[in-house]
């Protein structure tokens, strides 16, 4: 039987391969480390005295500290389908003992406009129950005042689930409904990743959105499908950056703590 001779070529190939294995082998821990870009310091909030919540992180853009309403603006109403048109003035919600009541009759829009955002605020509804489903502390943050993040006091009191708190109003259904007792302090901490248009107005990424009420997931990397509509379907409508809207609808939620990472 002949010996089978490999071409030289060949085995040097073989030879090569040998030793590349060799010297992946031969990596250390160092091999593999990135050192830049740095990521930038961010001293983050302090959970504050009299159970006032935790405050804000270093780089957050505070909209609400408990003090007064100067990063607001009023709005006529409970929809925010004109709020780009609709400028009443200041907003002259009440702030009794650093917290911050909807009023009837007007909702607030931020006077600054974001686009992908980290949000949290702080919200409770009325400790006195009145009303039943939707007509139950209900409220709204709106994000970039398009997109409804539904706020209602569900604690033993149902109503359609795409319009439970937690859900995207009339679009994405919570995972969960982890609602505190009415009068007692609720959080909402939102990843919010805006939109994306071409030049001829078409959407070519939506909205995505992940949400934490009272630290449980209930919305999980949720594309929003367009415009909150009470009737009818979403709208897909190009924008830019938009604000923060908080609506009125009646009941006189409260709100504390709000800021905005930009991202």
């Amino acid at each position: 039987m002949k010996k089978l001779v490999l071409p030289l070529f060949l085995s040097l190939g073989v030879f090569s391969m040998a030793v590349a294995q060799n010297e992946q082998v031969k990596q250390n821990p160092q091999s593999s480390e990135i050192w830049e870009p740095v990521p930038p310091v961010v001293t983050p909030g302090t959970t504050g005295p009299n159970a006032t919540g935790i405050s804000a992180p270093s780089d957050a853009i505070v909209l609400f500290d408990g003090k007064n309403t100067d990063q607001w603006v009023a709005i006529k109403g409970y929809s925010p389908a004109n709020w780009e048109n609709t400028n009443e003035g200041p907003l002259k919600w009440p702030v009794q003992d650093g917290v911050l009541y909807s009023t009837k009759g007007f909702s607030a829009r931020s006077k600054q406009e974001f686009g992908d955002f980290q949000l949290h605020l702080e919200f409770k509804t009325p400790e006195k129950v009145e009303g039943t489903g939707q007509g139950r502390g209900n409220s709204g943050v709106f994000l970039q005042g398009r997109y409804e993040l539904q706020v209602l006091d569900n604690y033993n009191n149902p109503t359609y689930v795409n319009g439970m708190v937690g859900s995207i109003y009339k679009q994405a259904i919570p995972l969960a409904n982890p609602s505190r007792k009415p009068g007692d302090w609720q959080t909402y901490d939102v990843i919010y990743m805006a939109p994306r248009f071409n030049k001829a107005g078409l959407m070519t990424e939506p909205a995505y959105v992940t949400v934490l009420l009272n630290g449980v997931l209930v919305q999980n990397h949720v594309a929003i499908k367009g415009t909150t509509e009470y009737i009818g379907y979403p709208k897909v409508q190009p924008h830019g950056k938009g604000p923060i809207l908080l609506q009125d609808h009646g009941n006189p939620v409260g709100f504390r703590n709000i800021w905005v990472r930009e991202l």
